[in-house]
Protein backbone atom coordinates (compact mmCIF):
# COMPACT_ATOMS: atom_id res chain seq x y z
CA UNK A 1 0.00 0.00 0.00
CA UNK A 2 1.15 3.53 -0.79
CA UNK A 3 0.91 6.28 1.78
CA UNK A 4 -1.09 9.30 0.57
CA UNK A 5 -2.18 12.65 1.94
CA UNK A 6 -5.73 13.82 2.44
CA UNK A 7 -6.74 17.34 3.47
CA UNK A 8 -8.47 17.79 6.83
CA UNK A 9 -11.27 20.34 6.75
CA UNK A 10 -11.90 22.00 10.11
CA UNK A 11 -14.85 24.12 11.16
CA UNK A 12 -14.49 27.86 10.71
CA UNK A 13 -16.79 30.83 10.07
CA UNK A 14 -17.95 29.41 6.71
CA UNK A 15 -17.36 25.64 6.69
CA UNK A 16 -19.04 23.68 9.48
CA UNK A 17 -17.95 20.08 10.08
CA UNK A 18 -20.81 18.05 11.56
CA UNK A 19 -20.30 14.46 10.41
CA UNK A 20 -23.60 12.61 10.64
CA UNK A 21 -21.97 9.25 11.28
CA UNK A 22 -19.98 10.63 14.21
CA UNK A 23 -23.19 10.93 16.24
CA UNK A 24 -26.35 8.88 16.63
CA UNK A 25 -28.68 11.10 14.59
CA UNK A 26 -28.44 8.98 11.44
CA UNK A 27 -30.25 6.08 9.83
CA UNK A 28 -28.24 3.56 11.87
CA UNK A 29 -28.73 5.36 15.20
CA UNK A 30 -25.06 4.56 15.80
CA UNK A 31 -21.85 6.60 16.08
CA UNK A 32 -19.84 4.57 13.58
CA UNK A 33 -16.98 7.01 12.99
CA UNK A 34 -16.01 7.20 16.64
CA UNK A 35 -16.05 3.41 16.77
CA UNK A 36 -13.31 3.28 14.10
CA UNK A 37 -11.30 6.08 15.75
CA UNK A 38 -12.00 8.93 13.32
CA UNK A 39 -14.81 10.73 15.15
CA UNK A 40 -16.10 14.09 13.94
CA UNK A 41 -13.26 14.77 11.52
CA UNK A 42 -13.54 15.62 7.85
CA UNK A 43 -10.95 14.44 5.33
CA UNK A 44 -11.07 14.89 1.56
CA UNK A 45 -8.86 14.53 -1.49
CA UNK A 46 -6.75 17.68 -2.07
CA UNK A 47 -8.71 18.35 -5.28
CA UNK A 48 -11.95 18.38 -3.29
CA UNK A 49 -10.35 20.68 -0.74
CA UNK A 50 -9.56 23.10 -3.59
CA UNK A 51 -13.21 23.03 -4.67
CA UNK A 52 -14.32 23.91 -1.14
CA UNK A 53 -11.91 26.85 -1.08
CA UNK A 54 -13.53 28.17 -4.27
CA UNK A 55 -16.90 28.11 -2.51
CA UNK A 56 -15.88 30.29 0.43
CA UNK A 57 -16.18 33.73 -1.25
CA UNK A 58 -19.50 32.70 -2.85
CA UNK A 59 -20.89 31.64 0.53
CA UNK A 60 -19.64 34.83 2.14
CA UNK A 61 -21.33 36.93 -0.53
CA UNK A 62 -24.64 35.12 0.05
CA UNK A 63 -24.35 35.25 3.84
CA UNK A 64 -24.39 31.45 4.09
CA UNK A 65 -22.36 28.62 5.56
CA UNK A 66 -21.72 25.13 4.19
CA UNK A 67 -22.39 22.29 6.62
CA UNK A 68 -20.39 19.16 5.82
CA UNK A 69 -22.33 16.10 6.91
CA UNK A 70 -20.08 13.42 5.44
CA UNK A 71 -16.85 13.18 3.48
CA UNK A 72 -14.16 10.48 3.70
CA UNK A 73 -15.64 7.24 4.97
CA UNK A 74 -13.10 4.65 6.16
CA UNK A 75 -13.73 1.25 4.54
CA UNK A 76 -13.89 -0.25 8.04
CA UNK A 77 -16.75 2.13 8.89
CA UNK A 78 -18.41 1.26 5.58
CA UNK A 79 -18.35 -2.44 6.48
CA UNK A 80 -19.84 -1.69 9.91
CA UNK A 81 -22.64 0.29 8.27
CA UNK A 82 -23.40 -2.55 5.86
CA UNK A 83 -23.74 -4.95 8.78
CA UNK A 84 -26.15 -2.66 10.64
CA UNK A 85 -28.30 -2.05 7.53
CA UNK A 86 -27.67 -4.98 5.16
CA UNK A 87 -30.51 -4.20 2.73
CA UNK A 88 -29.45 -4.19 -0.92
CA UNK A 89 -29.32 -0.71 -2.42
CA UNK A 90 -29.10 1.17 0.87
CA UNK A 91 -25.35 1.74 0.57
CA UNK A 92 -22.98 1.09 -2.30
CA UNK A 93 -22.43 -2.61 -2.90
CA UNK A 94 -18.76 -2.43 -1.84
CA UNK A 95 -16.35 0.07 -0.33
CA UNK A 96 -14.62 0.20 -3.72
CA UNK A 97 -17.85 1.46 -5.28
CA UNK A 98 -18.42 4.12 -2.62
CA UNK A 99 -16.84 7.43 -3.58
CA UNK A 100 -16.87 8.40 0.09
CA UNK A 101 -14.34 5.62 0.68
CA UNK A 102 -12.12 7.26 -1.96
CA UNK A 103 -12.39 10.64 -0.15
CA UNK A 104 -13.72 12.06 -3.43
CA UNK A 105 -17.30 12.72 -2.31
CA UNK A 106 -18.97 15.03 0.17
CA UNK A 107 -22.49 15.38 1.61
CA UNK A 108 -23.52 18.94 2.46
CA UNK A 109 -26.32 21.31 3.28
CA UNK A 110 -26.55 25.07 3.71
CA UNK A 111 -26.87 27.17 6.87
CA UNK A 112 -27.82 30.76 7.45
CA UNK A 113 -25.23 32.87 9.29
CA UNK A 114 -27.03 32.12 12.58
CA UNK A 115 -26.52 28.37 12.07
CA UNK A 116 -30.11 27.52 11.15
CA UNK A 117 -30.38 25.11 8.21
CA UNK A 118 -32.09 26.18 5.02
CA UNK A 119 -35.11 24.09 4.07
CA UNK A 120 -34.69 21.36 1.47
CA UNK A 121 -37.21 18.77 0.21
CA UNK A 122 -35.86 16.32 2.80
CA UNK A 123 -33.00 16.14 5.27
CA UNK A 124 -29.52 14.95 4.31
CA UNK A 125 -29.68 11.16 3.88
CA UNK A 126 -33.47 11.53 4.03
CA UNK A 127 -32.99 11.14 7.76
CA UNK A 128 -35.91 11.16 10.14
CA UNK A 129 -35.81 9.13 13.33
CA UNK A 130 -39.14 7.42 12.63
CA UNK A 131 -37.79 6.08 9.34
CA UNK A 132 -34.50 5.05 10.95
CA UNK A 133 -36.33 2.93 13.51
CA UNK A 134 -38.39 1.32 10.75
CA UNK A 135 -35.33 0.56 8.64
CA UNK A 136 -33.50 -1.03 11.57
CA UNK A 137 -36.48 -3.39 11.84
CA UNK A 138 -36.16 -4.27 8.15
CA UNK A 139 -39.11 -2.11 7.08
CA UNK A 140 -37.96 0.07 4.20
CA UNK A 141 -41.02 0.77 2.03
CA UNK A 142 -42.05 4.06 3.69
CA UNK A 143 -38.47 5.29 3.76
CA UNK A 144 -37.86 4.55 0.09
CA UNK A 145 -41.05 6.41 -0.75
CA UNK A 146 -39.84 9.35 1.35
CA UNK A 147 -36.50 9.28 -0.52
CA UNK A 148 -38.26 10.31 -3.72
CA UNK A 149 -37.91 13.83 -2.28
CA UNK A 150 -34.13 13.48 -2.47
CA UNK A 151 -34.17 13.34 -6.28
CA UNK A 152 -33.67 16.37 -8.50
CA UNK A 153 -36.77 15.22 -10.36
CA UNK A 154 -38.85 16.03 -7.25
CA UNK A 155 -40.78 19.19 -8.10
CA UNK A 156 -43.84 19.26 -5.85
CA UNK A 157 -45.41 22.76 -5.96
CA UNK A 158 -45.70 22.90 -2.17
CA UNK A 159 -41.91 22.53 -1.95
CA UNK A 160 -41.13 25.44 -4.28
CA UNK A 161 -38.91 27.30 -1.78
CA UNK A 162 -37.11 24.10 -0.78
CA UNK A 163 -36.48 23.28 -4.44
CA UNK A 164 -35.13 26.79 -4.98
CA UNK A 165 -32.60 26.17 -2.19
CA UNK A 166 -31.74 22.78 -3.71
CA UNK A 167 -31.02 24.36 -7.08
CA UNK A 168 -28.95 27.15 -5.52
CA UNK A 169 -26.79 24.58 -3.75
CA UNK A 170 -26.33 22.56 -6.91
CA UNK A 171 -25.34 25.63 -8.91
CA UNK A 172 -22.78 26.61 -6.29
CA UNK A 173 -21.26 23.15 -5.98
CA UNK A 174 -21.10 22.51 -9.71
CA UNK A 175 -19.64 25.97 -10.22
CA UNK A 176 -16.81 24.96 -7.89
CA UNK A 177 -16.06 21.91 -10.06
CA UNK A 178 -18.06 19.16 -8.37
CA UNK A 179 -20.62 16.77 -9.84
CA UNK A 180 -24.15 16.30 -8.48
CA UNK A 181 -25.79 12.93 -7.88
CA UNK A 182 -29.26 12.95 -9.44
CA UNK A 183 -30.97 10.99 -6.66
CA UNK A 184 -29.31 12.67 -3.65
CA UNK A 185 -29.46 16.47 -3.58
CA UNK A 186 -26.84 16.63 -0.80
CA UNK A 187 -24.16 14.49 -2.50
CA UNK A 188 -21.39 15.93 -4.68
CA UNK A 189 -18.23 14.29 -5.91
CA UNK A 190 -15.13 14.98 -7.95
CA UNK A 191 -15.24 14.25 -11.69
CA UNK A 192 -13.00 11.51 -13.09
CA UNK A 193 -13.64 9.31 -10.07
CA UNK A 194 -11.33 6.59 -11.43
CA UNK A 195 -8.44 8.96 -10.66
CA UNK A 196 -8.88 8.51 -6.91
CA UNK A 197 -7.96 5.19 -5.24
CA UNK A 198 -9.69 3.50 -2.34
CA UNK A 199 -8.27 4.98 0.87
CA UNK A 200 -7.64 3.09 4.09
CA UNK A 201 -7.23 5.24 7.19
CA UNK A 202 -5.45 4.48 10.45
CA UNK A 203 -6.36 6.70 13.41
CA UNK A 204 -4.38 7.03 16.63
CA UNK A 205 -5.42 8.07 20.14
CA UNK A 206 -3.35 11.28 19.98
CA UNK A 207 -5.41 12.45 16.97
CA UNK A 208 -2.71 11.33 14.57
CA UNK A 209 -3.63 9.54 11.37
CA UNK A 210 -2.19 7.92 8.26
CA UNK A 211 -3.84 7.18 4.93
CA UNK A 212 -2.95 4.48 2.44
CA UNK A 213 -4.11 3.98 -1.14
CA UNK A 214 -4.94 0.48 -2.27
Amino acid sequence: MQKINLVEIKSDDILVVDMMYAKKDNMMQTDVYSAVGMGNRCFVQPDLGDCLQKLIPILQEKGLKLKICDAYRPPLAFECMKKIIPMKGFFAATAEQSQHCHASAIDVTLLYENGVELDFPCAVDGYEKKYALQVLQGKVDEFYQHLEKAKYSWNAPEDAEKIKNREMLRQMMEGAGLVALEHEWWHFNLPNKEKYPLVNGVFYENNGYEFYAE
